[in-house]
């Protein structure tokens, strides 16, 4: 699903919304989880998961075309760790 089809999909499931304001929201929510990473916090929806950022050290890589060592700076890269209610949902757990 793209992010296109995400807003067409809850301006359908709430027609009293334009659908304008429904990506302004989806917009919204985007920008202030990706602002959050960017401070370094953590964001947590509860039963979805929890976003967090994870620094990689610098480190000594190898082209894979010329085999080449290649260097690789230190780099932070965004990570995402499913909820409870997400991980039982997808492996057809009922839930209690």
């Amino acid at each position: 699903m793209i992010k296109s089809e995400l807003v067409q999909r809850i301006a359908e499931r709430n027609p009293h919304l334009y659908q304008r304001d429904v990506e302004n929201i989806v917009n919204a929510i985007l920008d202030e989880i990706t602002n959050a990473l960017a401070r370094g916090d953590r964001v947590e929806l509860r039963g979805f998961g929890a976003f967090s950022v994870k620094r990689r050290d610098a480190r000594v890589g190898r082209n894979p075309r010329t085999g080449q060592h290649v260097s690789v700076d230190e780099k932070s890269v965004p990570f995402f760790k499913t909820g409870k209610e997400m991980r039982e949902r997808l492996n057809g757990e009922s839930s209690r």
